[in-house]
């Protein structure tokens, strides 16, 4: 697979959403599709569970993805569903750093699906990124 459209990337987090009870807790209400940059998909769902140990659908993904060897982000998208509707979701601060450190390319390069007409750069999602910003010298 070299490319897929943001509409087949958002139906395919959408077709992981199947949200299960973990005892008080849930998991897979949120599923996440990425496309790497050498062109292979991976995917992901969340795990809400108790004491902050769970982990976003990204987390899930990217874990995915770098089992796989790869590091590299092209484009990202994570959704929720609600009967037929289905939400596309901004990744939340701990995603967008997550993938920051996950290759620094992916800063500059990996596309952010927000939705079905809006895609934006993961460096607009962290517009004061120091790391990113900082002048040489």
């Amino acid at each position: 697979m070299t490319d897929i459209s943001t509409e087949a990337l958002i139906a395919r987090a959408a077709a992981l959403v199947r949200p299960k009870k973990l005892g008080d807790h849930l998991a897979g209400d949120v599923g996440c599709a990425l496309l790497a940059a050498d062109g292979h998909l991976y995917e992901g769902v969340c795990i809400d569970v108790g004491s902050g140990i769970g982990f976003c659908a990204e987390h899930s993904a990217i874990a995915a993805m770098i089992t796989a060897g790869e590091y590299k982000i092209d484009k990202i998208v994570a959704v929720w569903k609600e009967g037929d509707e289905v939400y596309v979701l901004s990744p939340c601060g701990r995603c967008r750093e997550f993938m920051r450190q996950v290759h620094p390319d992916n800063i500059r390069h990996t596309d952010v699906i927000l939705g079905a007409d809006l895609v934006v750069k993961l460096a607009d999602l962290l517009p004061y990124d120091t790391w990113f910003n900082k002048t040489p010298g």
